[in-house]
């Protein structure tokens, strides 16, 4: 069982039983609850980050159904994410792609189903679009995974994604250069848990001119700021975001609309 599936799930979990929660995730609450697992020891305190960065995806998911109702979203590798039932209009399809033992433990908790399908299989396989119909209005979630993937990885994965679906809306966060580089030495937020090493990092003003060089099919590329909900964790990225150099060392996400052929 990963550990970072767990850390998000219950950074998720503590912030939706919080009065002044910025994520209403009972899935979240069930699932946690019901996994035997010391979440408080091995993680500590949570600071609702997780949290704040799944409340954005979500609203650029809302946005995006209400334009396209029955349209298909793809997650890669979400782990025991809910996104797909906190967003769900009724009428939209979802596709979750992921390694086999993560796709077995989310079947126990989120059960698959006609609108909510499942393939076990790495994201680099490209059999899992085989089944997507090529005018199919899509978008592509890949939330807290590229900074786990080597660098030409992602470059081979985002130009695998913009060949595959012309069109399509893609959502993925990524990690500054700096806090990369400290994952690799190694991190240990607390004494009982040590980050996993987050190989591509990339700064805010680096990722336009990055992207558009791996592919020309981009028609449109936002970035947005997300940050903690509250504590020290929230004010020191406020003060960084007073600096327009410091605004570019945070984590943030990246929303782009691809070109349709």
């Amino acid at each position: 069982m990963s550990e970072t599936m767990l850390w998000t799930l219950y950074d998720r979990a503590c912030e939706s039983r919080r009065d002044d929660a910025i994520l209403v995730d009972p899935d979240s609450v069930r699932i946690c609850d019901a996994i035997d697992y010391d979440f408080a020891g091995r993680f500590g305190h949570t600071v609702g980050s997780f949290s704040a960065r799944a409340a954005e995806i979500d609203r650029l998911l809302q946005d995006w159904l209400e334009r396209h109702p029955k349209g298909l979203i793809v997650s890669l590798g979400e782990g025991l994410e809910t996104q797909a039932r906190r967003v769900d209009n009724g009428h939209m399809t979802w596709l979750t792609v992921d390694l086999p033992p993560a796709i077995e433990l989310r079947e126990q908790f989120l059960p698959s189903s006609r609108r909510f399908r499942y393939v076990a299989s790495s994201v680099f396989e490209p059999a899992w679009a085989d089944g997507i119909k090529a005018n199919a209005d899509v978008f592509v979630v890949a939330q807290g995974l590229f900074m786990y993937l080597q660098p030409d990885a992602v470059r081979r994965l985002f130009i695998q994604i913009a060949e595959r679906f012309p069109g399509a809306e893609i959502a993925f966060d990524a990690i500054p250069r700096w806090f990369s580089g400290l994952t690799q030495w190694g991190v240990m937020p607390t004494p009982r848990y040590r980050l996993p090493p987050m190989p591509w990092g990339i700064n805010g003003d680096e990722i336009a001119m990055r992207l558009h060089d791996w592919s020309p099919d981009i028609e449109a590329l936002h970035t947005f700021e997300y940050r903690a909900p509250r504590g020290w964790p929230k004010l020191a990225a406020d003060l960084c975001r007073l600096h327009p150099l410091a605004k570019q060392h945070l984590p943030f996400l990246v929303h782009v609309k691809l070109k349709d052929r």
